[in-house]
């Protein structure tokens, strides 16, 4: 399926920016990875990592699936915040689910830094009221986040004002966060762990898995076979058509970046993430060189076409919204674009095997915050194909539900 439409602004910038071959001949490996986004980009790298032979394929060219169309906000916060997540999980899973977000930016910031990518910067991020009857959801948020030993602090509307210069009825200000271009950092990663041995396939469509015997044999659009011992699902929502049962619910967002400003231009203070309580929700940020994107404006997923119609309008409506935010800032978008992400009932990922399709695990991050849980899948995969088990396996398990 179509997934992004528009002009991805990470895509535009970058353009392509490495060569992978197609798969042209028979291979053997100890894990095949289906999907070479972010997602399939980390488990990539904490497997070879750990020494185990994999392989990956994508049938799109290398990023240009959701990845390229992400906004790249890094936070450790699910759609929903604790105080209302412990409705649906309890209290210390919810707690838990958090602690492995913040835990997932630590790890993705060391990442960074090994393979030398410098594309992540760590950042604080701000969560607004959309309206005065949020206050007290921020208010019970933050209490107990801070019994649970997250560091945050609740803004008031004259502190929000003071500090930040917009005009909200009450924010929590998170002291962990990061942003990153999604994009090039999956590359990164890719031309890190191909040094290391990985093998990178795009332009390869899957069109079948048999189970033989102890391994599994894939069989790509042109006849090459795959003989693997695991395989990996790391193709998102797309990945749910070898499920039973519909775990997800389907939506486009959008997107729109401001023309460059100059280099002197001050933004916000500290350029912190920005997001807020509504539903569907705002957020924004600022890029490296000098430019601010602001997405949200959801609608429940339509046909490709339908959804691309509505890219001018809703380009319209983020631009009012952040102008009401901030006045002072001549916002002038110059590139928009929509993708489509997924949501589940209780805001936690699926990670892990399902029962009776034993070897097959899936890394599907589906939420607001795809990058963080990507990390978080990657690690609990990992665990259990060279460990046989994960700390943390059952709290996003398929059984859950």
């Amino acid at each position: 399926m179509n997934l992004v439409g528009g002009y991805p602004f990470w895509l535009l910038k970058s353009g392509l920016l490495y060569n992978y071959p197609a798969l042209e001949r028979s291979v053997k490996t100890d894990v095949v990875i289906i999907g070479g986004g972010i997602s399939g980009a980390l488990t990539a790298y904490h497997l070879i990592n750990a020494g185990v032979k994999c392989i990956i394929v994508d049938a799109r060219t290398i990023g240009l699936g959701s990845t390229c169309a992400s906004t790249s906000l890094l936070q450790y916060e699910l759609d929903l915040p604790i105080c209302k997540l412990k409705n649906k999980v309890g209290l210390q899973n919810a707690v838990t689910a958090y602690k492995l977000g913040e835990k997932a930016i630590v790890s993705l910031i060391e990442i960074d830094k090994d393979i030398r990518s410098n594309e992540l910067q760590r950042k604080k991020s701000l969560y607004y009221a959309a309206n005065k009857k949020h206050t007290e959801i921020l208010k019970e948020e933050v209490i107990l986040r801070k019994q649970n030993g997250f560091k945050v602090d609740y803004l008031n509307k004259d502190e929000a004002a003071k500090q930040f210069d917009i005009n909200v009825p009450g924010a929590l200000l998170t002291k962990y966060a990061a942003q990153t271009d999604a994009y090039k950092f999956t590359h990164s990663l890719h031309q890190a762990s191909k040094r290391e041995g990985l093998e990178i396939y795009d332009r390869t469509c899957v069109i079948s898995i048999i189970e033989d015997k102890r391994s599994f044999i894939l069989t790509t659009e042109n006849g090459c076979k795959i003989k693997s011992k695991r395989v990996v699902y790391a193709n998102g929502y797309e990945a749910t058509t070898h499920l039973d049962k519909n775990i997800v619910d389907l939506y486009s967002t959008y997107a729109t970046v401001s023309q460059q400003f100059p280099s002197t231009f001050n933004f916000w203070k500290d350029d912190v993430l920005i997001w807020n309580s509504a539903d569907p929700y705002l957020y924004m940020r600022t890029t490296n060189d000098k430019r601010i994107i602001v997405g949200g404006r959801d609608v429940e997923f339509i046909q490709p076409l339908k959804r691309d119609a509505l890219l001018r309008r809703k380009t319209i409506l983020l631009k009012n919204d952040f102008r009401k935010l901030f006045p002072a800032i001549p916002f002038k978008d110059e590139f928009s674009w929509t993708g489509v992400f997924a949501s589940t009932k209780d805001g936690l990922p699926f990670i892990g095997e399902i029962k009776g399709k034993p070897n097959q695990f899936f890394a599907l991050g589906f939420g607001g915050n795809g990058i963080v849980f990507s990390q978080v899948a990657a690690k609990i995969i990992t665990d259990f194909i060279t460990k046989g088990k994960s700390k943390h396996g059952k709290l996003f398990s398929f059984d859950r539900i």
